[in-house]
């Protein structure tokens, strides 16, 4: 079943048919289009799913990357202390590097940036990176990824996005995914997938049935 942010079968089916004169507008987490903005300085790798979609004649991608645009790249890893991505953008918890760089009012300006572009641009969702401190939707490190723990909720970039009302699907979520290319009428049969978001498999829901 959806979770909140995603687009619902139902709202994908309200949608138009998207040509490649009239595309669907998706507002996109940069790394996962293939940029070179990670904290590394690579793009993480490929994300065959995600290029998939981004590569369709009938998709137009707007690419920002907000961890670029408040502290450039390459940079430290930065992860969220004492929340999730809704309480770093009301004060209530911070957004701190590895090496305890507190970057916290820099990424609240670049989620807000990142709101604004999808609303000019009249987006019809966004396709962003879990598990990132920016740009996280299901779920995100809780504190220093070193310590492998977790919790549900968004990051700061994803948080400004979903109040912006813009749904949100992430890479890892394939059955959303999938209604997408089917309202695209295009083909991902090729492509393995276990057909199931990101919060429907085993490891999550094992591991927030602990919590």
């Amino acid at each position: 079943m959806p979770l909140p942010h995603h687009p619902t079968p139902a709202v994908v089916r309200s949608w138009p048919t998207f040509t490649p004169e009239a595309p669907m507008r998706v507002l996109a987490s940069a790394c996962l289009a293939g940029d070179p903005c990670g904290v590394d300085g690579t793009c993480y790798g490929a994300y065959p799913l995600a290029r998939r979609f981004f590569s369709l004649p009938n998709v137009r991608v707007v690419r920002f990357c907000p961890e670029h645009d408040a502290v450039g790249t390459p940079r430290a890893m930065p992860d969220i202390h004492g929340g999730d991505g809704h309480d770093v953008l009301d004060g209530r918890a911070r957004f701190v590097s590895d090496r305890g760089d507190d970057w916290s009012d820099a990424i609240t300006r670049a989620a807000a940036r990142m709101a604004e572009i999808a609303v000019e641009e009249r987006v019809h969702l966004a396709l962003m990176m879990d598990t990132s401190a920016a740009c996280g939707t299901t779920v995100i490190y809780d504190g220093a990824r070193g310590l492998k723990k977790y919790r549900r909720g968004p990051g700061v970039a994803g948080a400004a996005v979903l109040r912006a009302g813009i749904p949100i699907v992430s890479q890892r979520d394939e059955r959303t995914l999938a209604v997408l290319f089917a309202k695209l009428q295009a083909d991902m049969s090729d492509l393995a997938t276990d057909g199931l978001d990101h919060h429907e498999r085993e490891w999550y829901r094992g591991y927030f049935a602990q919590g």
